[in-house]
């Protein structure tokens, strides 16, 4: 199942940075993650400090 970020985002970016296929994007309040090209293997909710990332 695919991760979302929730409004605890801060903006770091760095699930981004993280994520292994580039599936997660700058939205207008927060990171945005493209569930289609998501493989669910948790790198960013492993770098959130905000532990915005979670399974949908």
């Amino acid at each position: 199942m695919a991760y979302q970020i929730n409004d605890d985002c801060i903006m770091c970016g760095a699930c981004a940075a993280e994520c292994p296929v580039g599936c997660i994007s700058e939205g207008s309040s927060k990171y945005e993650i493209n569930a289609a090209e998501c493989v669910s293997c948790g790198a960013c909710a492993s770098v959130c400090p905000v532990d915005a990332p979670h399974q949908a």
